[in-house]
């Protein structure tokens, strides 16, 4: 049994549950990862999957998954945000279901190379597709205001301001290129409490969405497979931190109820609901296996079923900092 097969994904049970495939269904994991989601779809007889991961290292690990399922799987090298374009290259146009699993995987936080763990000592990468700026870029580059900004929004840290004049002061008198490093200047500016998380923990965790553009590709993952699934086709997504889930809340929210309007205002034309929202709250990890796998703690999954309404127009997301305008000309 290879490592991959030894993976369970967090709340598996429960998404392929809400997922419901049947036969001859096409759906798409998109993120694939250790293939966890795609292994339960594909026992179930004639169905077809489309596994997604911007990581070449996960497709790589899969390549066996493919050669058992004797083409019922495709594996594709992409950011999840592009599933309906990933869909159309394998010439279809709508799908049974989609699930999706946000954020870091298992596997990524345990590759000390990958540099997503302060947990080993690595090189400050913290990039998913091993492409474009990595976290060292960042933290090199970025102004302190920016990188005060990018702590406080994506890491909900109130000490935000005190890391990014620590890590300007000190990468001035030497490059931050190590996990090792960054984390211990961290801890040496916000003081460590009992019984509570590591003080470097949400300075990572705004490091990691940033360098990825972790919640813009959500949204637009979301806005994907509304438009890919069939009328019946069922949305699940499996997010790990407040600000993901949030974004699936409100998008769920927005697409799953007909606004009132207002009294006040001429009635305007409402957009129909796209989905039937199927958790009215989230389904969490039980006891079990949070105590089989303490990551899993935080996991919540919430489930949608695609009506045959027309898709919602984008929505605008927050004015967040974003890469490309941090790093423009740094």
């Amino acid at each position: 049994m290879t490592s991959a097969e030894r993976h369970i994904s967090v709340l598996g049970r429960e998404a392929v549950e809400w997922l419901a495939p049947r036969a001859d269904g096409i759906y798409v994991d998109a993120t694939f990862g250790a293939g966890g989601y795609s292994r339960a779809i594909l026992d179930v007889a004639g169905t077809k999957v489309i596994g997604i991961d911007r990581d070449r290292t996960a497709i790589a690990g899969g390549f066996d998954l493919v050669d058992r399922s004797e083409g019922r799987l495709v594996l594709v090298q992409d950011r999840f945000s592009n599933l309906a374009d990933v869909c159309a290259a394998q010439g279809v146009d709508a799908v049974d279901g989609v699930v999706m699993d946000v954020g870091v995987s298992s596997m990524q936080l345990d590759q000390a190379e990958r540099g997503f763990s302060f947990r080993f000592d690595g090189p400050l990468d913290m990039r998913m597709g091993q492409e474009g700026p990595s976290a060292a870029d960042v933290v090199a580059r970025a102004s302190e205001t920016d990188l005060a900004n990018i702590i406080y929004h994506y890491g909900e840290e109130r000490n935000s301001r005190r890391i990014a004049r620590a890590i300007a002061a000190a990468r001035k008198e030497a490059p931050i290129a190590t996990t090792r490093a960054l984390a211990d200047l961290v801890a040496r500016v916000v003081r460590a409490k009992p019984n509570e998380i590591h003080p470097a923990t949400r300075t990572f965790q705004a490091l990691r969405i940033f360098v990825n553009e972790e919640l813009d590709e959500l949204h637009e993952a979301l806005c994907a497979a509304e438009r890919v699934l069939k009328p019946g086709g069922r949305l699940i997504v499996v997010s790990f931190h407040s600000l993901e889930d949030r974004i699936v809340k409100n998008f769920f929210s927005l697409r799953g109820k007909v606004s009132a309007g207002s009294r006040h205002l001429p009635e305007v034309a409402q957009a129909a609901t796209s989905f039937e929202i199927l958790t009215k709250r989230p389904v969490t990890p039980d006891d079990a296996e949070i105590s089989a796998n303490p990551r899993a703690r935080s996991a919540k999954l919430r489930a949608a079923e695609r009506t045959a309404a027309p898709a919602h127009p984008h929505d605008e997301l927050p004015d967040w900092p974003r890469l490309a305008d941090v790093l423009r000309g740094g």
